[in-house]
């Protein structure tokens, strides 16, 4: 059985990525964005953290908190001036839209509260892969190992930092 203390803290993280997400698509300053999407990035590690599943907390701070937001970061720096508000977006739309956001909150509300037996029922212990068995997975080059995605994203953002370079360049 899990303490007080971790579901308090459960539903703090979860009002704190709940909180964040909706400050991140509603503010006008496209900077301040990307430092809330920072904030919920952070809060999401905390989940796997809780979880115990520390390598992957650790790549979420690493490769979305750190580098991807920083990537947004240069990129809003390049390309517009960080300080000034975007304009008001205007839709003919809205009821319809709140129609359906209404219905995607009654659908996963469905969802979540028709499976809670299943979330109360023990679950069974599941062994943690080695160091050597993850690394081999991740860095190999075999069948079902990702070397070659890893790369593939590595030569993407490549083009993206020289693109950036070369647009700053040019101003």
């Amino acid at each position: 059985m899990e303490s007080l203390g971790s579901i308090i803290l459960y539903f703090i993280v979860a009002l704190a990525m709940i909180v964040f997400s909706v400050m991140a698509v509603t503010t006008r300053k496209i900077l301040r964005a990307a430092t809330y999407l920072l904030f919920t990035l952070f809060a999401a590690a905390v989940v796997y953290f809780m979880l115990d599943y520390e390598f992957l907390g650790a790549v979420q701070i690493a490769v979305y908190a750190g580098g991807i937001v920083v990537l947004f970061v240069f990129a809003i720096l390049l390309t517009s001036h960080p300080g000034d508000n975007t304009e008001r977006l205007t839709s003919k739309s809205r009821v319809l839209g709140g129609i359906a956001a209404l219905a995607t909150l009654a659908v996963v509300g469905y969802a979540l509260f028709s499976r809670c037996s299943m979330a109360l029922a023990p679950k069974p212990e599941m062994a943690a892969p080695d160091m050597q068995t993850l690394g081999e997975t991740l860095m190999g080059t075999g069948a079902g190992q990702y070397l070659l995605p890893f790369e593939a994203v590595s030569v993407l953002l490549l083009a993206c930092i020289i693109g950036g370079v070369v647009i700053a360049r040019k101003r």
